[in-house]
């Protein structure tokens, strides 16, 4: 696969290769060293960390001969679109005229698909009617494990399953799965609650399927050299002390970095100064307020008041304390413990544990909660 040169050196979406793309050598490694010995991996991880460009940076990694096909279902809501979003990922993975490639589209004819090609991109979308999904499902991944190379496929969002009508469809993919040979998976997620319970649950059929691997964010020395680097390359000079105020403003967090970044790089100045940083943020915050106001009728007031009280903070490890619950005037802890569970369900906050093993929580978009600290809500 030919990868484009992109317009901006930071990218927010897409795969351009590993000259574009910031460190991550530890995880790309292992996960390429476990594919390779036989062995499938779970990669998990908070939204826009850049999981879904790692596992094309994996691709990348992986022999030559390898086949690898990539299929995103967040936006699947049933075993039917599922079934078509593996179709598709099998078209799109394989070129037509390739050798390997004229297999796969004959099998995929023998399917009796509906096939039709997005006007703008050329991808292939594929309908396959089928009775029973399991069938052509089983019969599609048992082809893959027929082809002479190793095929590794790639499921983003995988906990998105667990919300299927169907309420099996874990045990019979499992069962698929474990009687292949040759096809390795890497399954990949934001929601690790549901992953955890999928593949950590000894009752479930996923029950240590395969090798876990969590990733955080960038560390800041490897992301300033990044930065410094493209900027350089681009003739332009910026300063070490004021990449060190990005990261800190975007807290570190990929999308929000490269976002940040990609707009600074847009203006057409050859040495950055702190005032540009502080007009490439507020125009973003700007820009983003109407979502950021509608936030608030998607919560209760007392939901919306913990949301504001975790963003002024920044990071909050106990928000049944007395003091906190008391400053930001939140109410009873009973109250506190529903909307955390709310604001969690609703991905309006995220919970992690530190280097001891302590809950904390933060809020997820980091824009929203930089506005929040501006206007003082």
């Amino acid at each position: 696969m030919k990868l484009k040169i992109p317009a901006n050196p930071f990218p927010t979406t897409g795969y351009y290769g590993p000259e574009y793309f910031c460190d991550r050598e530890e995880e790309s490694n292992k996960i390429s060293q476990l594919l390779q010995n036989g062995q499938s991996c779970l990669l998990m991880g908070n939204r826009r960390l850049g999981k879904t460009a790692l596992i094309h940076h994996v691709r990348q990694m992986l022999p030559k001969n390898w086949g690898f096909i990539y299929l995103d279902i967040l936006s699947t809501e049933n075993e039917q679109q599922l079934l078509n979003a593996l179709g598709a990922a099998l078209l799109q993975g394989f070129p037509e005229k390739s050798k390997v490639g004229k297999r796969v589209w004959d099998f995929m004819k023998s399917l009796h698909p509906t096939i039709s090609f997005d006007q703008l991109s050329g991808i292939p979308q594929v309908s396959i009617h089928s009775a029973h999904v399991e069938k052509p499902i089983k019969n599609i991944l048992e082809f893959l494990a027929q082809l002479e190379q190793p095929t590794v496929v790639a499921i983003d969002e995988f906990q998105q399953i667990a919300h299927y009508p169907e309420k099996n469809t874990d045990a019979w993919l499992r069962t698929v799965i474990q009687r292949l040979q040759n096809v390795y998976f890497l399954f990949s997620g934001s929601r690790q609650s549901i992953l955890n319970e999928l593949f950590s649950d000894p009752s479930r059929p996923f029950f240590r399927s395969a090798s876990p691997l969590k990733i955080g964010k960038i560390g800041q020395d490897d992301y300033r050299e990044f930065v410094v680097r493209h900027f350089k390359k681009g003739g332009k000079t910026i300063e070490e002390a004021l990449v060190d105020e990005i990261l800190e403003w975007a807290k570190c967090h990929t999308y929000y970095v490269q976002l940040l970044c990609n707009r600074l790089y847009q203006k057409p100045i050859k040495k950055y100064v702190r005032e540009n940083l502080q007009s490439c943020a507020d125009e973003i915050l700007q820009e983003q307020e109407a979502f950021f106001i509608h936030y608030r009728t998607l919560l209760s007031p007392q939901q919306w008041k913990l949301l504001s009280a975790i963003a002024r903070t920044g990071t909050v490890y106990a928000p049944t304390s007395k003091a906190f619950m008391s400053s930001n005037h939140l109410g009873s802890p009973a109250t506190v413990f529903k909307s955390l569970d709310a604001l969690l369900d609703k991905e309006m906050i995220f919970k992690e544990y530190g280097p001891e093993g302590e809950p904390y929580y933060e809020v997820y978009d980091v824009f929203f909660e930089r506005w929040m600290q501006v206007r003082g809500l």
